[in-house]
């Protein structure tokens, strides 16, 4: 954490009454207040560097590409887990970053690509995206990117709505939708999506449920098998999962749940373009999780490209620094979108 943020989060709570905290805080275990105030500083830092993040995207892009923050909804709560008070009628709101190529004429269409951000209650992050989103708009994509259920930024709520591949999907399907009914210079025949890691998963999730809405796909080192994930993560990466606001239940209790969400055990559905990277010395998504998603692609005859690299520079993020290795590899997955999507300056 930010050590000026931090600073002024403390301060700011210092400021506040206890009073201020509710009931149900102030007469828990004093403990328990620690880690309530814990979190509300976590959150609060959350929210300040969102804030901060969404100035540097307007700072860095907006010579190339004009820019907007939209809000548009989700499907409703699905977590039987978690009910909502009120009942599960009320569609969740979501936010995402949009980027408009200014070079190009409008009267042109222009290909979509769904862009989704990595990592468990991440968000879209110009230290992660920034080079990839400016290099897709100087080739003339239009762009979106949704923040989904369970984004950091946005408070304890919607934190704790996470849906992890379940409705998280369908928050990024319904920002595609979103884009082709506001902007009619975009191809509704040239769509794409992408993401690495968890937004990979994402890409994949997609794609599966909604064969015939993109006209083409890419994962990066993406989670593919949640079941061999959690045994190799350990008990601590599990208990995310298995929180009373999430899945509820670990993958002994219900393995079939867990099969649900990974892309491995929907292999048999893709029916979209697909090229998938992996890297043998990742880390966090091991070369074996890919693997097995590569493995049921191609027991259930399923036509799509892959590659592996051989201990890349970077690891997880191997393609995604600033690398030469990692340039080289951008430019391959721009060459494979372009084929399908046809951009106004494709890749040489």
């Amino acid at each position: 954490m930010n050590d000026i943020r931090r600073f002024l989060l403390i301060g700011l709570l210092l400021a506040v009454s206890w009073e201020a905290f509710p009931a149900d805080v102030t007469n828990e275990p004093l403990h328990q207040r620690l880690k309530s105030i814990e979190e509300s500083l976590g959150f609060m830092d959350s929210k300040l560097a969102r804030g901060l993040n969404a100035l540097m995207w307007w700072r860095q892009l907006e010579d190339i590409a004009v820019i907007d923050r939209v809000r548009y909804t989700g499907p409703p709560l699905g977590n039987t887990n978690a009910p909502h008070p009120h009942g599960v009628s009320n569609e969740i709101i979501i936010a995402a970053y949009t980027f408009l190529p200014r070079k190009f004429p409008s009267r042109r269409k222009l290909p979509l690509l769904v862009l989704v951000h990595g990592e468990i209650h991440g968000n879209v992050a110009t230290d992660e995206e920034v080079h990839i989103v400016r290099e897709l708009i100087e080739q003339g994509y239009a762009v979106i990117a949704p923040d989904y259920r369970g984004s950091s930024g946005y408070g304890g709520d919607f934190w704790r709505q996470i849906d992890y591949g379940g409705l998280e999907s369908e928050d990024v399907f319904r920002g595609k939708q979103w884009m082709l009914e506001h902007h009619r210079n975009i191809d509704p025949q040239r769509v794409g999506i992408l993401g690495w890691s968890h937004g990979g998963l994402i890409t994949l999730m997609n794609v599966f449920d909604h064969p015939h809405d993109y006209q083409v796909a890419y994962a990066g080192v993406p989670v593919s098998d949640l079941v061999a994930r959690i045994r190799y993560r350990g008990t601590n990466y599990g208990e995310l999962f298995s929180a009373p606001y999430h899945i509820g239940k670990s993958v002994d209790e219900n393995v079939e749940e867990y099969r649900r969400r990974s892309p491995r055990w929907n292999a048999h559905k893709l029916q979209t373009p697909l090229l998938i990277h992996g890297n043998t010395n990742d880390e966090d998504v091991r070369l074996e999780e890919v693997e097995n998603l590569i493995k049921a692609l191609k027991d259930a005859r399923r036509n799509f490209e892959y590659k592996i690299y051989t201990n890349a520079p970077g690891h997880h993020h191997f393609n995604r620094i600033d690398t030469t290795l990692a340039r080289q590899s951008r430019v391959e997955i721009y060459r494979f979108l372009a084929k399908h999507l046809k951009p106004p300056r494709p890749p040489p």
